[in-house]
């Protein structure tokens, strides 16, 4: 306890005020949960969010807290959440008891209720332990023994948990990520007998658990699991698709591709890659099926292209804004380019290195500048460690992208070719709005990006060489 408020005082004065005015509050959640594992391997515990659970009801809360400002929206279930001094947030909600759910998510009765009922009704043991004040775990449910067990399990009767809300099916998953357990086998059972129950649930807070299983070091795990459970057909059909859609075994030994993309995500998982990236890893061969039928069974050529279609519906299906959507529809479209990067000409690979490119960052600080190029590159690792090339492909490239790099910092990459020769340039020199206009000043721009024109006048004598159409 005095780790915790050591991180968030404004916790203790919450407790304070409510214990003072007579009623009971008690700390809930995965704080308590962090906090027993954190002691169990006798190592630091990372407080983030700290809820807080007590007899008081939400008027009452409202009224000891008057001097601080108090959200409401989620009053009407008995929840406010308290704005401390320095603007972190804290949620206190009332002791309640919970029925009739029937939308798979909210329940139709809410009733204020004793610290027993309101830790009954919650999903999982490990989630079901609450501390006092003065930091006794109080355990009603069997959430220290699952703890010590390395278990999720639901809290009472696994199909009732997940009739009342079927997300939580997919925070079963994510806390075995999280926490590298394992799920109980009743559990496991429930979910996959309710499966397909999970389309109740909006495609927002599917998305917002996928990220999170993704954002631990364990997805792979993780995506074994939804598939294992029913899950992964339900909400990603992309995916599952790709069992047994055969690869070469002399470049896959691994097996098919989805037994390769399973693989290339536990290299993202060793290496801490970013959610970005591990959607790029789960959808850059996600078209080699539908390329295979159209070669009938021949080569899977042009799987890149298919799999940046089916990736931009997938995602734009789970709500990812549009931002994040572009990110992996790169990633998947260009995994091939990358490997090709040395056998193009220099104009190309500058263009290439350059897309998405941070302008603002110093050009020394390569990840900074090129954020999406180094996304690829650490696709193009993660595909090559999944299959028989291994370091073989990635090591030469990553060499030959050093060499990139101080090229780039010579010519100074695509902003110093715009500002060397632009297309107002070329409609000075008489040329007219166009494709031929573009194309000229596609191929002036590649001969700076290549090192073959350093200055001004240069790009404009070949400009007046092309639009007379000398080459």
């Amino acid at each position: 306890m005095e780790e915790l408020l050591s991180v968030h005082p404004f916790v203790g004065e919450i407790l304070e005020r409510l214990t003072r005015a007579g009623h009971e509050a008690v700390i809930v959640g995965g704080a308590v949960r962090d906090a027993v594992l954190a002691a169990q391997a006798k190592r630091p515990c990372v407080f983030q969010d700290v809820d807080i659970a007590t007899s008081a009801p939400p008027q009452e809360i409202k009224r000891l807290f008057h001097d601080r400002p108090v959200l409401t929206v989620g009053e009407a279930f008995g929840v406010v959440v308290v704005v401390a001094p320095d603007g972190r947030q804290y949620e206190v909600a009332t002791f309640r008891s919970e029925r009739g759910y029937s939308d798979g998510r909210r329940p139709g009765q809410v009733a204020w209720t004793t610290l027993e009922e309101d830790l009954w009704r919650r999903d999982f043991t490990v989630n079901g332990l609450a501390a006092r004040p003065d930091g006794e775990v109080i355990d009603l449910v069997g959430g220290l023994a699952d703890l010590t067990a390395g278990v999720i399990r639901t809290i009472g009767d696994p199909r009732e948990r997940f009739s009342e809300d079927s997300l939580r099916m997919l925070r079963a998953v994510r806390f075995a990520c999280q926490l590298g357990f394992s799920i109980e086998e009743g559990t496991r059972a429930a979910i996959a007998a309710q499966a397909a129950e999970i389309t109740r649930i909006s495609w927002e807070r599917i998305r917002d658990e996928l990220v999170r299983i993704l954002s631990t070091p364990r997805a792979a795990q993780g995506f074994k699991l939804l598939d294992e459970l029913g899950l992964l057909s339900q909400i990603l059909p992309e995916i599952t698709s790709l069992k047994g859609v055969p690869q070469d075994p002399n470049y896959h030994p691994e097996g098919d591709v989805f037994t390769h993309t399973l693989l290339a995500l536990e290299v993202a998982d060793r290496l801490g890659f970013s959610y970005l990236v591990k959607l790029g890893v789960l959808f850059h061969d996600a078209g080699k099926g539908e390329a295979l039928a159209r070669s009938g069974g021949e080569h899977s050529g042009g799987h890149e292209l298919v799999g940046e279609r089916l990736a931009e519906h997938a995602l734009r299906r789970l709500r990812f804004p549009a931002r994040e959507i572009a990110h992996v529809r790169f990633l998947t479209r260009e995994h091939m380019r990358a490997g090709r990067l040395p056998e193009m000409g220099l104009g190309k690979q500058v263009r290439l290195l350059s897309a998405g490119e941070d302008e603002q960052a110093p050009v020394e600080e390569f990840t900074a500048r090129f954020p999406l190029f180094s996304d690829l590159l650490r696709l193009f690792i993660c595909d090559a460690e999944a299959s028989a090339h291994r370091a073989s492909a990635w090591l030469p490239l990553l060499s030959h992208i050093v060499r990139l790099h101080l090229h780039v910092r010579r010519v100074q990459g695509l902003k110093r070719a715009r500002e060397l020769i632009s297309g107002e340039d070329l409609i000075a020199l008489g040329e007219r709005p166009g494709p031929r206009l573009g194309e000229i000043l596609s191929e002036i721009h590649e001969r700076i990006l290549a090192g073959e024109i350093e200055t001004r006048d240069q790009a404009l004598q070949l400009a007046k060489k092309l639009l007379k159409g000398q080459r």
